[in-house]
C-alpha cells in the first residue's frame, strides 16, 4: 500500500491486516526499494504524491518486465472521469476513491486477486497443454522415424545389404547441406527447407526396390537390357508409393522431400538419366544431392556384381561426372568435403 499520508497508511493496514500481509510505503521511491526484496500479489497505489506520483510509478512498474504483471489498484480522492480513464489506460486494474470503506476495499481486493489466481491457473494449464502437445509430437516423430527405419531396413535386406547404406547416405547429405549453408550455395532454396525432415526422408530413396525381384537385385553378373529396365522401375514404383501416402494424409513437407529424392536421384545433369530424362536445374535439388551420395556409397560398397572401390577412386569418378552425371556446383561442394565423406565411409559400417 503506497500513500504519502501516514493516516491513510495506518487506516488501510488496519482494514486489511486480518486478511492480508500489508507493506505500508510512504512514497513510490520506498515502494521500489521494497520491491527489490518482495513481490506482492497486488499494489494499492495513491495517485497524488510528491516527488513521484502514482502515474509515473505505474509507468515504471509496467516498463519493468519483472514487475509488469503485478496488478495495481489506484487509490485517489479524485472523482473526475478523466483521471479514472488515465489510470486505467496506464495499466491499473481498478480505481478506488478515498475515503474508502473497509468492506468495499476488501471486496475489490478479493475479486481482483481471484481473477489473478484464475489467470495464473489458466497460464499453467496452457503451459502444461503445450508441453503435452510437444511430448505427443515427439512421440509421433519418434514413431515415424522408427517406421521409416524399419521400411528402409526391409529394402536393404531384400537388396542383400546391411543397413549401413541408408545411414551413410543420410550422413553424406547432411554433410553437404551443412557445407552449402555455410558457403551460401543454393541458399535461396535451402533457407526454406526443413533440413531435419529432408534428412529423414532420404531413408526412402530406394523404397521402390521392395517390388523388384530378388533375382535381379542380387544378380552377381551384369543385368540384361530387360532386367535393367525392370530395375529402373524401382524409381517410378517408389514415387507412386509416396504419392499414394500423400493422398491419405495432410502432411506435405516430408512427403515432398521424399518424392523428389525417390523420383529424381537417378536423373543426370545432362538429361541421360531416368525415369523422366530431366536435365540441369529441372532436376529437383533433393534428387541431385542424393545422386552424389548414392553413387559414392555404391562405389565404395561391395555388390554381388563388383568389389568395392577405394574412397579415392570413388572421388575421382564423382569428379569425372561433373556436368554430365552430376550438378557441377554440387560436385564442387563434394570436392571440399571428400575427407569427411571418407571418414563416414570408414566408420559407419
Amino acid at each position: 500500500m503506497v500513500d504519502d499520508s501516514a493516516a491513510n497508511l495506518a487506516m488501510g493496514k488496519s482494514m486489511l491486516k486480518d486478511t492480508y500481509e500489508v507493506y505500508p510505503c510512504p512514497s513510490a521511491k520506498k515502494m521500489f526499494e521494497i520491491l527489490q526484496h518482495v513481490t506482492p500479489d497486488l499494489i494499492l497505489l495513491d495517485i497524488m504524491m510528491p516527488e513521484m506520483d502514482g502515474c509515473e510509478a505505474i509507468r515504471r512498474l509496467k516498463a519493468d518486465t519483472r514487475r509488469a504483471d503485478i496488478p495495481v489498484i489506484f487509490l485517489t480522492s479524485r472523482t473526475d472521469e478523466g483521471s479514472e480513464l488515465e489510470g486505467l489506460s496506464l495499466g491499473a486494474i481498478d480505481y478506488v476513491t478515498k475515503p474508502f470503506s473497509a468492506p468495499l476495499l476488501l471486496k475489490r481486493i478479493e475479486n481482483h486477486l481471484l481473477i489473478e489466481s484464475q489467470k495464473k491457473e489458466l497460464k499453467n494449464y496452457n503451459d502444461n497443454l503445450q508441453q503435452m502437445v510437444r511430448d505427443k509430437t515427439a512421440q509421433v516423430v519418434e514413431l515415424q522415424n522408427a517406421v521409416l527405419s524399419t521400411v528402409a531396413d526391409m529394402v536393404e535386406c531384400k537388396d542383400n545389404r546391411t543397413g549401413g547404406h541408408i545411414f551413410r547416405t543420410q550422413m553424406y547429405i547432411e554433410l553437404m547441406l551443412n557445407k552449402m549453408l555455410e558457403d551460401k550455395i543454393y541458399y535461396d532454396v535451402l533457407s526454406s527447407w526443413d533440413i531435419d525432415l529432408l534428412i529423414q526422408s532420404a531413408q526412402l530413396h530406394d523404397v521402390g526396390k521392395i517390388a523388384i525381384r530378388d533375382a535381379i537385385l542380387n544378380k552377381p553378373g551384369k543385368l540384361t537390357p530387360e532386367e535393367f529396365e525392370e530395375m529402373k522401375t524401382h524409381v517410378t514404383i517408389g514415387a507412386a508409393t509416396i504419392d499414394g501416402i500423400a493422398k491419405r494424409t495432410s502432411e506435405r513437407a516430408f512427403l515432398r522431400y521424399a518424392r523428389n529424392i525417390v523420383g529424381a536421384h537417378h536423373e543426370k545433369w545432362d538429361g541421360s538419366g531416368y525415369p523422366a530424362g530431366l536435365r540441369g536445374d529441372d532436376i529437383p535439388l533433393e534428387g541431385r544431392l542424393m545422386a552424389i551420395a548414392d553413387v559414392y556409397d555404391a562405389l565404395i560398397s561391395s555388390r554381388p556384381y563388383k568389389p568395392p572401390f577405394t574412397t579415392k577412386e570413388a572421388e575421382e569418378i564423382i569428379r569425372s561426372g561433373r556436368g554430365s552425371h552430376f550438378d557441377p556446383v554440387l560436385v564442387d561442394v563434394f570436392s571440399r568435403v571428400t575427407d569427411d565423406f571418407a571418414s563416414i565411409a570408414a566408420h559407419c559400417r
